[in-house]
């Protein structure tokens, strides 16, 4: 019996020694699991790919690219000679406004009325003092015409000594008196005259009309606002009623590298292609190279008429422009030349064998190419590339196939 007791106490007695090893291992096993997080997170935020953001550009059929049998290409945007934003002479509160934008105005056409209360009262006023000052002057004539009667009259009497000569001096100085009078009431009338055509004038101020024929492409002001010739009055006064461009003012203005301006000449034919229409072209030929260098851009600006009248064509667009030879009349007639055209910095490597990076989604797909010639800043790719597809721009050398990008800019 005492041997099972001892037994039994035996397997009730604590292992002191045991329970800090299995304590000690609890806590490494929480250690090694916080490390872990830790790594997953630190690869998380740290180490995974930063996507890089990159410029694209379109390849183009090589066709219809600018620079086809031209002697220099550029880029420039239309612009009108005759453009006005079109204000009042006065001061006043709006009180109609006729025009909205795109509406086509002729020249004098109403464009807006002024509150013109103050200047129909003050034109009423001049018009009252001109029929005052007519009247004095009639009455002071029917004066003087009784005056003239009674000197000649006085005269004959003083011929046959019938009356003084004091009689005969009076009579004369009421006839001067009155003809002094009537010239001073002759200039009253006049100066009437003049302050009615004044306040003609105002109120004719009060109506707001086109300059000249156009297009309305702006509308500044609304019934009810105050519209002033000059700032005034912080944002509460406007300075204009609207803005009017003449369509048919309208040119193209580019800057051409100072390098290559020796090559631009007055009078030398161009073909011109919106970026909203790659596919137009738009003869026209140098007006004028303004005489004058931008220090700041190296570049100096011509101007260039356009040879097309079309409702497409709208101040500020993007235009790009091929000169031409002086004896060549279009670019269509050069040969159609194979494959497409991209930037030059979108193309690695030179002579006949490149590389370009072709935007494939949010990926980047490193394609091999067969190059062509250099036309202007543009590369020709013979082969590996199709018209339409995107290309990176200036690809950074990390940039490898299949990497993720993000679009900085489309161009």
């Amino acid at each position: 019996m005492s041997v099972e007791r001892s037994e039994l106490l035996k397997q009730l007695r604590i292992d002191r020694d045991e329970a800090p090893a299995r304590s000690r291992g609890r806590l490494l096993t929480v250690a090694i699991v916080v490390l872990l997080l830790v790594g997953a997170g630190l690869w998380f935020f740290v180490g995974r790919e930063v996507k890089p953001a990159v410029r694209t550009a379109v390849a183009r059929a090589a066709s219809q690219a600018p620079g086809t049998g031209s002697v220099l290409d550029a880029s420039g945007y239309v612009t009108a000679r005759r453009q006005a934003t079109v204000s009042a002479k006065i001061t006043g509160k709006v009180t109609e406004v006729t025009i909205e934008e795109g509406m086509r105005v002729k020249e004098g056409e109403i464009l807006a009325r002024l509150d013109d209360t103050e200047a129909k009262a003050a034109l009423s006023l001049a018009r009252a003092q001109l029929s005052a000052a007519r009247s004095q002057m009639a009455e002071i004539r029917a004066q003087l015409d009784q005056a003239e009667r009674d000197f000649t009259r006085q005269q004959e009497l003083l011929r046959r000594q019938l009356v003084s000569e004091q009689s005969m001096d009076a009579a004369q100085a009421q006839r001067d008196t009155l003809r002094a009078k009537l010239a001073s009431a002759e200039e009253q009338v006049r100066v009437a005259q003049e302050s009615v055509s004044v306040a003609s004038v105002q109120l004719d101020n009060t109506v707001i009309r086109a300059p000249f024929a156009g297009i309305v492409v702006a509308k500044s002001a609304q019934p009810g606002e105050m519209i002033s010739p000059i700032s005034a009055g912080g944002g509460f006064t406007r300075t204009g009623i609207g803005t009017i461009v003449d369509m048919d003012s309208l040119e193209i203005q580019v800057d051409v590298n100072e390098s290559f301006i020796n090559r631009v000449t007055s009078g030398q034919p161009v073909e011109a292609m919106l970026n909203a229409y790659p596919d137009w072209r738009i003869p026209g030929s140098v007006i004028a190279i303004i005489p004058t260098a931008d220090r700041s851009k190296a570049t100096v600006k011509v101007r260039i008429a356009l040879g097309t009248r079309d409702s497409r064509i709208v101040p500020d667009m993007g235009v790009r422009v091929a000169f031409l030879d002086a004896g060549t009349k279009s670019a269509k007639p050069a040969p159609v030349e194979p494959g497409v055209v991209v930037p030059a910095e979108a193309v690695r490597g030179d002579g006949a064998a490149g590389v370009v990076f072709v935007v494939a989604g949010e990926k980047v797909e490193r394609r091999n190419v067969t190059l062509g010639r250099t036309v202007g800043a543009n590369r020709q790719v013979l082969s590996g590339l199709r018209d339409g597809e995107r290309v990176v721009l200036a690809p950074p050398e990390s940039l490898k196939d299949g990497d993720a990008i993000r679009l900085a800019e489309k161009s």
